[in-house]
């Protein structure tokens, strides 16, 4: 049978940063001050993510519901959570918006994809445009933590290029994006007497 061991409170003493017991008296009193003040906005830190947890799984569920609600009239059935959703009140003061926002990385189909761009451009070289060149150079590059610039590659997909090389190349970089994580957000909005929308900030730092 597992055992839980607690920490018996030790009366007139408090513990420091390195876990050595310390008479309280013998502390500043600056110091019990700044401790008492961490401990109160943590626990209202705490209290305020619990309600924003509860705030988000409700306001998610809720949203997921109605739009289901909404596909019912037309008889789809409508699976998941993805995709942005935008909802107006009806008088369109206010707006809220669903966002889900995908993390993608490249799997080792992108060195195909790659060099199959390289062989199209060696080819067109005596007639291609270097622009296309730095266009393509550019969207390979990859910053100084070794990572390449999804959007960058992902845009080379809408060059429209009538060549069986460029085509596989395009289909190979397709397949080679992987999504890795996806985040999901909430945000609310009231309309200003300019007619423009601004957030309502459920951030604390921008509050």
């Amino acid at each position: 049978m597992n055992t839980t061991t607690q920490t018996i409170p030790h009366p007139g003493y408090m513990k420091n940063a390195k876990g050595h017991l310390v008479e309280v008296d013998m502390i500043k009193a600056i110091d019990l001050e700044r401790d008492k003040l961490v401990t109160e906005i943590v626990g209202k830190a705490r209290v305020l993510n619990a309600q924003i947890r509860e705030f988000k799984g409700s306001v998610f569920g809720d949203i997921a519901a109605f739009v289901q609600l909404s596909a019912e009239e037309y008889g789809v059935q409508i699976g998941g959570n993805k995709g942005n959703v935008a909802l107006l009140s009806f008088d369109g003061r206010f707006k809220v918006l669903r966002a889900i926002a995908e993390s993608i990385r490249f799997d080792e189909r992108l060195q195909a994809a790659k060099e199959l761009i390289d062989e199209c451009i060696t080819a067109w070289s005596a007639g291609s445009r270097p622009e296309l060149q730095v266009l393509v150079n550019d969207a390979f590059k990859v910053d100084q933590q070794g990572n390449i610039n999804t959007a960058r590659v992902l845009a080379l997909r809408r060059l429209e290029i009538d060549d069986k090389r460029w085509q596989l190349a395009m289909k190979a970089l397709s397949e080679s994006v992987q999504v890795v994580d996806s985040k999901s957000y909430i945000r609310v909005y009231e309309r200003d007497a300019k007619g423009e929308y601004q957030p309502i900030a459920l951030d604390v730092s921008v509050a």
